[in-house]
């Protein structure tokens, strides 16, 4: 079925026309109906499939086909777990809106509320918000919540199991009783769906690819690397791969700056987006990452849901994630839509647990590249070392590897 067989308002057709979108992927053939007729859904499906689009569609038609009551009422609110996710799922309403008077707000912290404060005042139909700076909005009397009639989790999985769901149930208290509940994610397990459960009246579950939580459009595989030698691999890769769209996950900020700087040092620039930055600065760096003018971006794992940026060919697990849902949000940067795409990770010996964790997850193992000491005497001789101070960034990183590895035993020993 194509999305011009729908029964939609003529401007949304003409917003998917001009968006290109043909026909509905898998989870919006699914979730589309469901959601039109007021169901509660459950949604969980592998990242990268349209699950944005999949609750913004029926939500806008919906929305289209009842006006207002009065200008200041707010009738969706899409709850989220990160600054970035906001945006991205923001600029999704806005693509789908055009030539319409649906208005989408995001809001978040990090930013001076003023702005948001004014355009809440000229009323605005779907806030798309952050838990912190949605309740300080309302607590303020900008943001009202009472004639809510779409309440959307978007990573429900995140929102539930990072201490959101004490908000949840704040948000669901101030919400009419009569309203229709969302929840979206690539990954859920039975605790957390337990507590989806509980706050929906009767959902309908609609779960795609359940045994293997990895597109079918990413080929990914692992090699191990010593700690000391990621820089040297990452160098190689990236020189060779100078033309690609790449996107590096570290497990700390502090490493993501290292690596960044190493990176630097022999010639290849690469943005850095993490917690400790600004907002303005992390927006910067996705901006010229998503136009090409800065090829390379290195990220924590607040990063790895909510960035939707077309033509990442590469993610590559500089480290190997601590949780292992984590490594697949990760992956999911590449390979969306009908793309193609490659993960590659690097595993030193001190995370192999990591590695195991990984693959019990998503149900089978990861391809291993075979990585012999050859290898690493080539690339290590083809690198500048002498003229970057390698040796510097050599000791950091052991420092590093040996406080993991501390790490890693106490977390066994308990």
């Amino acid at each position: 079925m194509k999305f011009s067989q729908y029964d939609f308002h003529r401007s949304l057709l003409a917003n998917l026309e001009l968006l290109g979108f043909k026909k509905p992927t898998d989870i919006q053939f699914k979730a589309i109906p469901s959601i039109l007729k007021g169901e509660d859904v459950l949604a969980i499906a592998q990242t990268g499939t349209g699950k944005t689009a999949a609750f913004a569609i029926p939500i806008i038609q919906k929305l289209l086909s009842r006006k207002r009551r009065h200008d200041n009422q707010i009738r969706c609110l899409v709850m989220v777990p990160t600054r970035e996710l906001a945006l991205q799922i923001t600029s999704v309403f806005h693509q789908l809106t055009v030539g319409t008077d649906i208005i989408a707000l995001s809001t978040y912290g990090g930013v001076s509320q003023d702005l948001q404060k004014e355009e809440l005042q000229y009323g605005v139909d779907i806030v798309v918000s952050t838990p912190g700076r949605m309740f300080d909005l309302n607590h303020q009397g900008d943001l009202q919540l009472d004639e809510i009639e779409y309440l959307i989790l978007d990573e429900a999985d995140k929102m539930l199991a990072k201490g959101f769901y004490k908000d949840i149930e704040d948000v669901v208290r101030k919400i009419p009783k009569r309203h229709q509940t969302l929840f979206f994610s690539a990954t859920i397990n039975k605790e957390i769906k337990d507590l989806a459960y509980s706050l929906v009246r009767n959902p309908i579950r609609i779960q795609l690819s359940p045994k293997d939580p990895v597109s079918k459009n990413i080929t990914h595989a692992v090699a191990s690397i010593a700690m000391d030698d990621k820089r040297f691999f990452l160098e190689r890769y990236l020189l060779d791969h100078a033309d690609q769209k790449i996107m590096v996950f570290v497990r700390t900020k502090v490493r993501a700056e290292r690596v960044q700087l190493a990176m630097q040092r022999v010639g290849i620039e690469a943005n850095v987006i993490h917690g400790g930055k600004e907002q303005e600065e992390r927006e910067s760096a996705l901006d010229r990452f998503r136009n090409g003018e800065v090829k390379v971006l290195i990220a924590t794992d607040v990063s790895a849901r909510g960035i939707d940026i077309q033509g990442i060919e590469t993610v590559i697990n500089y480290d190997l994630p601590e949780i292992a849902e984590n490594y697949v949000h990760r992956i999911g940067r590449t390979g969306r839509g009908r793309e193609k795409g490659y993960a590659l990770a690097f595993c030193d010996e001190s995370e192999i647990p990591l590695l195991r964790a990984i693959e019990d997850y998503i149900g089978k193992s990861i391809q291993s590249i075979p990585v012999s000491k050859t290898d690493t005497q080539f690339v290590r001789l083809t690198t500048d070392e002498k003229k970057n101070d390698w040796q510097k960034l050599l000791d950091d990183a052991a420092v590093e590897a040996a406080a993991f590895l501390k790490k890693s035993k106490r977390k066994k020993k308990k």
